[in-house]
């Protein structure tokens, strides 16, 4: 906001210097040669040589010619005048300057500039008040949320260039505080659960311990004693291995709370929208990149999850592949839209398939490469919860990623 002070401040400096200077020429310029004063004293003097006597009658500048004896004063302050000796005698021409056209030109541009300077004026006032004051209100508001200040929302106003802004802003500090809030009550169920299971693991684990010691020490001397012992830590170990796997059941459960309307959508805007969004970055990196144009249809989800998805694929093939060549194919079978993404250069391991939608997974091809072995698991977990399916295969030297969407 200072900064934008100061260059209000030097332009109307630069606005006052040009008025100045526009009058300081305009009253310089009046008495420069070629004025029309001079094309009249210049005729009135030909007459003169020429014996008769100057005709002032048509003359729009001179005002009077005076012969002028020698011992006369040439000058008169009160006037402007020119002395010129003509056929040995010396007349005074007086004359004015055209002041009417002058004022007449001075007003103009001072008008002139006046309105151009008070239309830039007005333009820098509204940058400030509808531009740079709004942002500068704005430009914490990252830092806020960086550091967890969600608790005060932005005023929201009609301003055309920062209205939707400041809904957005809003929106994403209620998402964040929601997804704060969902990650706090995961923790509380989670913690919960372990101490629950910890709590009950502790008693057949207490149990085995004493069958053991007391077969360490030969207490059951009886082999029906010492088999029942047996059997109750079988029976005790079968316990914790229950526990044990819904402790693993809960750990695998959907801790993103990923969601999704249902809904229906053109697939050339899915694949529209794809397209869009990749052709010009592919063709820069020298990539082939094709989308076969199939007959269009209506199809289940939600739109904007569908573009993640794929959007996810479209990456994933960036990363992995050779770079030679994507290309996006649709086929139908059994009522559904089978949408495939296939690149060249596969190097993931055939043995290592089966894992590749399992959670913070990643491949022995991904060494060199960052991420968080989440991608592909999301776009599973989207397109089950939109009653989908998505599967890899490797065929030809190319990874193929299906995404199966059902018809309307």
């Amino acid at each position: 906001m200072k900064k934008n002070s100061i260059f209000i401040a030097f332009s109307l400096l630069i606005i006052a210097a040009v008025f100045t200077a526009a009058n300081i020429w305009l009253s310089s310029d009046v008495k420069t040669e070629g004025r029309p004063y001079k094309v009249e004293i210049n005729r009135l003097c030909k007459q003169i040589e020429k014996g008769a006597a100057p005709d002032i009658s048509g003359c729009e500048y001179v005002t009077a010619v005076t012969e002028q004896s020698q011992d006369s004063s040439f000058f008169d302050s009160k006037s402007d005048n020119y002395i010129i000796k003509i056929n040995e005698k010396l007349y005074r021409f007086d004359y004015r300057f055209g002041d009417s056209d002058n004022q007449n030109a001075r007003l103009i541009l001072n008008v002139s500039l006046g309105a151009i300077s008070l239309l830039l004026i007005a333009v820098l006032i509204y940058f400030r008040m509808r531009l740079i004051r709004p942002f500068h209100k704005l430009s914490s508001v990252p830092y806020d949320l960086s550091k967890g200040k969600l608790t005060q929302p932005l005023d929201e106003n009609k301003n055309r260039y920062f209205g939707k802004f400041v809904w957005g802003v809003n929106m994403l500090r209620e998402n964040i505080i929601d997804q704060k809030e969902q990650e706090l009550e995961l923790l509380k169920e989670k913690q919960t659960l372990i101490l629950s299971i910890s709590h009950d693991i502790k008693t057949p684990l207490s149990a085995i311990k004493l069958y053991s010691k007391a077969m360490t020490k030969g207490i059951y001397t009886d082999k029906e004693k010492l088999a029942e012992a047996a059997r109750n830590i079988d029976r005790n170990a079968d316990d914790i291995e229950k526990f044990v796997t819904q402790l693993t059941r809960s750990a695998s459960e959907d801790f993103l709370h990923l969601e999704v309307q249902e809904g229906e959508f053109y697939l050339s805007a899915l694949l529209g929208s794809v397209s869009s969004h990749y052709t010009q970055r592919l063709y820069d990196c020298g990539t082939q990149f094709t989308v076969n144009n199939p007959l269009d249809c209506i199809i289940k989800g939600d739109f904007r999850r569908s573009v993640e998805v794929m959007r996810n694929l479209m990456e994933n093939a960036l990363k992995y592949g050779d770079g030679k060549y994507i290309h996006i194919s649709v086929t139908e079978e059994e009522g559904c839209k089978l949408v495939c993404v296939a690149n060249s250069g596969c190097t993931l391991p055939q043995g290592e398939m089966l894992h590749i939608f399992d959670s913070f997974w990643r491949g022995s091809n991904s060494t060199d490469k960052s991420g968080s072995g989440l991608g592909l698991y999301i776009c599973r977990q989207l397109m089950l919860k939109m009653n989908g399916e998505i599967f890899a295969e490797q065929k030809d030297g190319e990874m193929r990623m299906t995404v199966v969407f059902p018809k309307a």
